[in-house]
């Protein structure tokens, strides 16, 4: 057997069979049809991506609602980019930052609200101003502040735990974190700017870690002040749906001994309070969900957080947890109460309705039988006129056919006269007449059915 001559230098090596049909079957793949939302999917896990941060910086993050829209909030964002003399974002974009000095300014859209988070070197002093930052007194806010945050990292170093009595004591809650050494510690409280203040104090952390922690106490503080938006409004309608509740009761004994007009009435304010109830319902639907929703992110983030807490202290969940799960209770209980209500009055509605109905059919019915009544007088009636209409048209008729035999008198036969032909003509003149109205009223009979 011969062998194959061995390549020449510098020539290059032929790939394998194998290699060659596996790049022919990945070619084939890549020509799938993609589902048209594909790109999407698959991108979305990558258009928020997690920041990361140093020790030793400061990290300010607002929250802003977004009653006037998202253009209002990417225009604000554009606005400083022009300011930088950075690209500002396209307008599908919902995340983007730029630096700003020493430090970065990200920029977020979410359904209903607009962030912006700042970071830069931490000052000396704890909770120490800074002075380039994109939120001075040129700043435009795009909307109502919901939630405002400004996290302090530092090391973890026996002086800096010290910050931790700058915290309320009997609100103070620490977490530690998953390398067991680190701290993040928050009294939810609001500083002298109106922001609630975390310290995150980190043992030989990364970048990254550091801003997953940074991001989960930013998403913390948002979302659970966001989740807290429909106890307000579900403790205004609790108010509105007792009220309905007791109107509701009233209403429902009024209805045993109401008469037609009465229920009638009734049934017009059942109706009137459904609707009202209904309008209530859908306002608060989105707001409802939207809690639920929020709620759902804080828990998840708690769980993430864990349960270790520094000794004499609560943890940030446990804290949370007081009061963002009563809250959600809250506002599902008025939702519950908002659906059984709705059923309560359609089940009202519905005895009122068919007693109502029942009135108007007595009422149909009593109205046929005196219809009933009057077209039975009128056909008797109409037979009476009909006998002395056939008398009288038979008197004329026997009269004109007595002038008739009267004048031909002289050629009747004796003993015939013209009485006697008149009085032998009157059965014939009556049943005559008879069968012509009898004929008469059956074809406008046929014509009416």
């Amino acid at each position: 057997m011969t062998k194959s001559a061995p390549p020449k230098a510098g020539s290059r090596k032929p790939a394998p069979r194998r290699q060659t049909a596996h790049t022919a079957a990945s070619a084939r793949m890549t020509e799938f049809p993609r589902h048209p939302e594909h790109a999407f999917v698959v991108g979305e896990i990558h258009s928020r991506p997690l920041p990361e941060f140093d020790s030793s910086r400061v990290v300010l993050h607002f929250a802003f609602m977004s009653e006037g829209g998202k253009s209002v909030a990417s225009a604000v964002f554009a606005q400083l980019c022009r300011m930088r003399g950075e690209t500002v974002p396209a307008a599908e974009m919902r995340y983007h930052s730029i630096p700003w000095g020493r430090g970065r300014l990200r920029w977020e859209s979410h359904s209903e609200f607009t962030t912006f988070t700042f970071d830069a070197p931490a000052p000396r002093s704890f909770l120490g101003d800074l002075h380039d930052h994109p939120f001075a007194a040129g700043f435009m806010p795009p909307g109502s502040l919901i939630s405002a945050t400004r996290i302090e990292i530092r090391a973890n170093t026996p002086a800096n735990r010290k910050l931790l009595d700058k915290f309320d004591p009997e609100s103070l809650a620490v977490n530690r974190l998953s390398d067991g050494k680190s701290l993040l510690a928050t009294d939810f409280r609001q500083d002298p700017n109106g922001m609630t203040v975390f310290l995150l104090l980190e043992s030989e952390l990364g970048p990254a870690q550091i801003g997953a922690y940074a991001k989960m106490a930013i998403e913390l503080e948002t979302y659970r002040t966001l989740a807290m938006l429909g106890l307000p409004l579900a403790r205004s309608l609790s108010q509105k749906l007792s009220n309905m509740e007791v109107d509701l009761s009233r209403l429902t004994a009024e209805t045993k001994d109401a008469s037609a007009d009465e229920s009638a009435e009734l049934l017009a304010k059942i109706n009137a309070m459904a609707a009202e109830l209904e309008s209530d319902a859908a306002a608060s639907l989105f707001r409802f969900g939207a809690s639920r929703a929020y709620g759902g992110i804080v828990q998840d983030r708690i769980k993430a957080l864990g349960n270790d807490a520094l000794a004499g202290n609560v943890t940030l969940g446990g804290y949370i947890n007081r009061s963002l799960p009563p809250a959600l209770r809250t506002c599902a209980s008025v939702e519950d109460r908002q659906a059984n209500l709705s059923r309560k009055l359609a089940r009202v509605a519905n005895l009122l309705r068919a007693k109502v109905d029942i009135e108007i059919e007595s009422q149909n019915r009593n109205l046929l039988s005196s219809m009933n009544r009057r077209t039975q007088l009128q056909l008797r009636l109409q037979q009476t006129v009909e006998g002395l209409s056939v008398a009288a048209v038979s008197y004329y008729v026997v009269g004109l056919f007595y002038y008739l035999a009267q004048a031909f008198e002289k050629f009747l036969p004796a003993p015939l006269t013209p009485k006697m032909l008149a009085g032998l003509f009157v059965p014939v003149a009556i049943l005559c007449i008879w069968l012509v109205v009898r004929r008469i009223r059956n074809h406008h009979s046929e014509s009416a059915g």
